[in-house]
């Protein structure tokens, strides 16, 4: 029998970046800024609805503001309980990334992943942080601790892989070798340096492992950081690479495309990739080497 699982995606802007805000005033209106996008992508019949990047906030990581600590909440906590209501009331599987605070000076970048009947099936941290001048991530996020798992939702089996992991075939690859079928990735990117990389590394992870990818972005710019303007581009690609649905660069939107799992078996069984890893010779890639 035909497996279809019909996924969305949500980029959106952040309506209020302005550190002098009160968190909780910003959180608040981050999440009411995509909930008439989770109400239609329940009304749409999507199954699995991904995030973006820290989507209750702004991408503060510009910064090195100690006030952005205080975004941070247990996970799961206050938002992913409020994402379980949507969750149960539209029988909708939820990616809901946010900033994780797991105690007293100890910060992630996570998402959750939520069932269709709202049950908490655990949770993704990002396990490759940046630090450089704009992407001041390690002053705020702690390398992730819980490896590569997968969530077995009621539609499909996932994995998460968060904005700058992207960078990183390895763990794409874990994702694959623990079972993802699709692998979700949600982002804060902005044009320039890395945008030619957008549309090549995550259907290279797709090809190379056989499952589909549902890459997601925010849009606009957010100021008083003003690190460039993030494009949106939000888009699903399959086993083979091919495109789905993309979004526009610059409009708050949900993008949806049926996913045809069955095509995941057609690919693997062309493109041997599994069947034919050497994983004896690859001892030096867990090394510290030069």
């Amino acid at each position: 029998m035909p497996r279809n699982v019909r996924c969305g995606l949500i980029q959106a802007a952040s309506p209020i970046t302005d550190p002098g805000v009160p968190i909780a005033e910003v959180r608040e209106a981050s999440i009411a800024a995509h909930i008439p996008f989770i109400e239609q992508a329940g009304r749409g019949g999507v199954q699995i609805l991904g995030l973006q990047e820290v989507f209750n906030g702004p991408y503060f990581c510009p910064s090195q503001d100690a006030h952005w600590y205080d975004l941070a909440e247990p996970v799961p906590g206050p938002t992913t309980e409020a994402m379980a209501v949507y969750a149960r009331q539209y029988q909708m599987a939820m990616v809901v990334p946010v900033y994780e605070r797991e105690q007293a000076g100890v910060y992630y970048n996570t998402a959750a992943v939520i069932d269709a009947d709202g049950t908490y099936l655990g949770k993704y941290r990002k396990n490759h942080i940046p630090h450089t001048s704009g992407f001041w991530e390690k002053y705020f996020f702690k390398p992730g601790n819980l490896g590569y798992p997968v969530f077995t939702t009621r539609y499909a089996t996932i994995g998460v892989y968060i904005c700058y992991d992207r960078h990183f075939p390895e763990g794409a690859r874990l994702l694959g070798l623990n079972g993802a079928e699709i692998v979700f990735n949600p982002s804060a990117t902005v044009a320039g340096l890395s945008q030619y990389l957008w549309k090549l590394e995550q259907p290279a992870h797709a090809v190379a492992n056989g499952y589909f990818m549902a890459c997601s972005n925010r849009v606009g710019t957010e100021a008083p950081w003003n690190i460039g303007r993030f494009y949106g581009s939000s888009y699903f690609v399959d086993p083979r690479g091919n495109f789905l649905a993309t979004a526009s660069e610059d409009r708050d939107e949900l993008v949806t495309a049926d996913l045809d799992l069955d095509v995941i078996e057609e690919v693997r069984r062309v493109w041997q990739f599994y069947r034919d890893r050497r994983p004896e010779t690859y001892t030096p890639l867990a090394e510290l080497l030069p």
